[in-house]
C-alpha cells in the first residue's frame, strides 16, 4: 500500500536523527527498503521470525519488530545493533511505519469512497456512515469537476492537478476511467460560478504550462451535501459530451450555461430526423459547398448583419445577398429574417448532434 519510495525516504529520515540503520521487507523476506548493504543477510533470518508468536526479536546482530495493519502482518523491520538503543530506535521507527499504514489506507479507503460516491454505487444509509467513519463534512457545498485529457493515464496532468489542490484537505481528487481526471471541490458560502469559472481555468493554465497538456473541463451545479455529489458528477459528465458536439470550441463547458445544445441532446434520434426532414426536404448538409457553410457561419457570427458580413468575408454586398437568395431557394428558409435563421440555426446543431451519435455508435 506504501510505495518503497516514502519507505525508503522514512527510513533515511529516521536514520539521519538516530543515526541506526534500517530496512523494512515484506512477510517473505524481501527488502523493499534500506539504509545500509548488508541488509540482504537478514532475507534467510525474516520468515522464521514471521512464523514465530514474537512481535519483535533479536538475531544474529539484529533486531526485528512486526508491523501490523489491523492484525494483518504487513511489513518487518530490522534494526542493525542489540543495543537498548537501537531497540528503541526500532520501536520508534515501527510506531512510525505503523501510522504511515494508517494514514495510507484513509487515504485509500477516501479515495474508493468517492469514487463510489460519484457513480451512485452506495445506499444513502451506508454513505452517511462512512462519510463520518472517514472524517468527510457530510454538509457542505461541493461541485464536481471532469478534466479530460487528450492522452489516456496522463499522469503529469493528474500529478500537476494534485500539486494545484494539495494543501486543501477538504477536496479529493480521482479518476473512474482512463481519460478523466475529477475533482471533487469544497465551494464557500461566498463563491460564485463565476469563481468556479476562475478555478477552471487556473487549471486549464496549470495543464499547459506545466504538464504540457491540453484539455477540456467541464462541471456541475453545486451541491449542498454529501449524498448530492453524484448529481453533480452527471452534470459535469452530461456537460462535457453537450461541449464536445455543440462548443468545441471551448475549453470550459459548465453545466448552468448550456442553453438550447442541452436540449437537442436529449431528443430522439427519430424526433431529430423528423425535423431535418422538415428543414432540409431531400437536401443534406453534403448539398451545401463550403463556400456556403462558411458564409452562414459568419453570417450567425455577425448577427445576421449584411454589411458587416461582407466585409469580413471580402466580398461585395450584391455577392453576399445572391449567396443567401440561393440558399432560401435551397431551404424556403430566408437567413435575414429572424425566425427562419433561428430556425436554420437549430437545424445545424441538430445535424450536429446527429453526427455525434452516429460516430458514438461506429
Amino acid at each position: 500500500m506504501i510505495s518503497n519510495q516514502i519507505l525508503q525516504n522514512t527510513l533515511e529520515g529516521l536514520k539521519t536523527i538516530a543515526r541506526v540503520d534500517l530496512c523494512v521487507a515484506d512477510t517473505d523476506g524481501k527488502i523493499l527498503a534500506t539504509t545500509f548493504p548488508e541488509a540482504e543477510k537478514c532475507e534467510a533470518m525474516i520468515r522464521p521470525f514471521v512464523e514465530s508468536q514474537a512481535d519483535s526479536q533479536v538475531m544474529h546482530g539484529y533486531q526485528f519488530f512486526k508491523i501490523l495493519d489491523e492484525q494483518h502482518l504487513e511489513y518487518i523491520l530490522v534494526a542493525n545493533g542489540t543495543s537498548d538503543d537501537v531497540y528503541m530506535v526500532g520501536k520508534i521507527a515501527a510506531f512510525q511505519l505503523q501510522n504511515l499504514l494508517v494514514a495510507y489506507k484513509e487515504r485509500f479507503d477516501k479515495d474508493n469512497f468517492i469514487k463510489n460516491l460519484l457513480l451512485d454505487n452506495m445506499l444513502r444509509v451506508d454513505m452517511y456512515t462512512r462519510a463520518k467513519k472517514l472524517h468527510i463534512e457530510i454538509e457542505a457545498k461541493r461541485v464536481v469537476y471532469i478534466i479530460e485529457t487528450k492522452q489516456e493515464k496522463d499522469v503529469n496532468a493528474l500529478e500537476t492537478i494534485k500539486t494545484l489542490f494539495a494543501t486543501k484537505s477538504r477536496d479529493f481528487i480521482t479518476a473512474v476511467d482512463e481519460k478523466n481526471i475529477l475533482l471533487v471541490k469544497e465551494v464557500k458560502a461566498n463563491e460564485t460560478y463565476a469563481d468556479l469559472d476562475k478555478t477552471a481555468k487556473v487549471i486549464l493554465d496549470m495543464l499547459n504550462t506545466e504538464a504540457m497538456s491540453t484539455a477540456h473541463i467541464a462541471y456541475g451545479t453545486i451541491v449542498n451535501n454529501i449524498g448530492e455529489v453524484s448529481k453533480s458528477y452527471k452534470e459535469a459528465k452530461l456537460a462535457l459530451d453537450v461541449g464536445k458536439i455543440f462548443y468545441s470550441d471551448k475549453n470550459i463547458v459548465a453545466y448552468n450555461r448550456l442553453g438550447i445544445g442541452r436540449l437537442i441532446y436529449q431528443l430522439p434520434l427519430p424526433l431529430c430526423e423528423m425535423f431535418i426532414k422538415e428543414i432540409f426536404g431531400d437536401n443534406t448538409m453534403e448539398s451545401f459547398d463550403e463556400e456556403t457553410l462558411s458564409t452562414i457561419n459568419k453570417f450567425f457570427e455577425n448577427s445576421l448583419n449584411v454589411s458587416e458580413t461582407s466585409r469580413q468575408l471580402y466580398v461585395h454586398r450584391n455577392t453576399l445577398v445572391y449567396r443567401l437568395d440561393k440558399l432560401q431557394k435551397m431551404t424556403k428558409l430566408d437567413l435575414r429574417v429572424f425566425d427562419d435563421a433561428i430556425t436554420f440555426k437549430i437545424a445545424l446543431m441538430v445535424v450536429k448532434y446527429m453526427k455525434y451519435v452516429e460516430n458514438m455508435d461506429n
